[in-house]
């Protein structure tokens, strides 16, 4: 039986309080998609078995450069932040697994397993850190780790790689995923030519290593925390090394991680078309790499990702499975329920996505209508899914609406004195 963080009453007697309206406006909204030819049903299931990964460092407080203000009850370790993303799968429904990161999750293998189990938590892609040195490493990441003119370094680097790989082995992962912060502040600092030689060839190691039903995940990020160059630093060169790799090897996407205006979801359809779309970080952002929640400031592009996604789907895009997993940093809310709002967001604009008249929408694009496609799409996105959010919340066991529960629930200062005060610490994003 799972371990639920918040009593399962307490879900129940709040969706009692607020069934019968959603009953309405799930009745209402049906209608409404039936007249389009839409069956709500359908798109109910589809929904509610839509999933996200919520990552482990996710549910503790997150910074600036400058500076990090904690929150209360903050988790201690990997743990007390299983307990957390517990608490967003039992409300929402959508977050069965979690991301870990390690060595910021390193713990005994065998209890993790055991406590992911008791909370009805799965693990998803692993996470390795050489953008930060951890205590007690031989060679410091501060110039680099998979590039790192040194090879000492670098066989560090693909060492704890090749860690991560037998945890994620342990804890029933499938995917390991490599995002470092190499580069350069500096012209002249680093050749380019080189320093992308020796990433290539470092990541050859750890692929070598890679289970067969695996696959390993590359993240492109323009810049920070190296603000001239960095190695991996658009999806042309991250799809040019999972080309060279091999078969194993995928395109993750941040929605963070471009130039502000970048046409992503355009980015997505190249990668889906050449068979090299690994999955998603999901977050939003307004100026750069901000980490907000997802679908905070541009949920149309959101959407727009997602119309790419629900296309190659509809389509049969042969061995379509991409990852999704969230990635975000909370400076000023409470990580659990920004966590809880991306899930539905995310969840949203696959509702969204799934409800365009493809069929028309091909005719107009066909037809060179710019207008009357842009419409088509719009349409679709304008459409209120909340009722189906919740309907496939509540069928599943979760709350129709999760916020209301969760602070009702008084879980956050029931945390807040289990877990001591953590001091305010120095800048970092996490």
């Amino acid at each position: 039986m799972t371990d639920s963080r918040i009593a399962p009453d307490l879900v129940a007697t709040d969706n009692y309080t607020r069934a019968t309206a959603l009953k309405a406006d799930y009745e209402a909204l049906g209608a409404t998609l039936a007249r389009r030819g839409v069956d709500i049903e359908a798109v109910t299931r589809q929904v509610a078995e839509f999933f996200v990964a919520v990552p482990s460092w996710g549910v503790g407080t997150g910074g600036t450069r400058f500076a990090r203000f904690p929150g209360t009850g903050e988790p201690r370790g990997i743990f007390d932040k299983l307990d957390d993303c517990a608490v967003i799968n039992q409300l929402t429904q959508a977050t069965p697994n979690v991301s870990l990161h390690i060595p910021w999750d390193r713990a005994d293998v065998s209890e993790l397993k055991a406590k992911g189990e008791a909370l009805g938590l799965g693990f998803d892609a692993m996470n390795s850190n050489t953008f930060s040195d951890a205590p007690g490493q031989a060679h410091s990441y501060k110039y680099g780790s998979l590039s790192h003119t040194d090879a000492a370094t670098r066989a560090q680097a693909v060492e704890h790689n090749l860690e991560c790989i037998e945890i994620g082995k342990a804890l029933g992962s499938k995917a390991l995923t490599v995002w470092i912060g190499d580069g350069s502040n500096f012209p002249g600092q680093s050749h380019f030519t080189k320093a992308f030689e020796r990433y290539l060839a470092s990541m050859a190691d750890i692929y070598k290593a890679l289970p067969d039903d695996w696959k390993l995940f590359s993240e492109h990020k323009m810049y920070e925390p190296a603000f001239y160059s960095t190695i991996v630093q658009d999806w042309g060169t991250n799809y040019l090394i999972a080309q060279t790799l091999g078969p194993k090897a995928y395109c993750l996407v941040d929605l963070g991680h471009h130039a502000p205006n970048t046409n992503i979801e355009m980015i997505v359809a190249r990668l889906i078309q050449f068979g090299k779309l690994g999955g998603f970080h999901f977050n939003d952002s307004k100026y750069g790499d901000d980490d907000l929640d997802a679908g905070a400031i541009d949920p149309y592009r959101l959407f727009l990702v997602f119309n790419e996604l629900v296309d190659a789907e509809q389509r049969g895009v042969n061995d379509f499975n991409p990852a999704h997993m969230i990635d975000q940093s909370h400076n000023v809310t409470d990580p659990i329920e920004s966590l809880i709002n991306s899930a539905n967001e995310i969840r949203r604009a696959y509702a969204q996505a799934l409800l365009v008249d493809r069929k028309a929408l091909s005719a107009y694009q066909d037809d060179n209508d710019a207008l009357m496609a842009s419409e088509t799409l719009k349409r679709a996105y304008r459409a209120d899914v909340e009722p189906i959010l919740a309907e496939a919340r509540r069928r599943a066991g979760g709350a129709i609406d999760p916020i209301a529960v969760y602070r009702a629930s008084g879980y956050r200062r029931q945390v807040a004195a289990e877990r001591p005060a953590s001091a305010a610490g120095g800048g970092g994003i996490i």
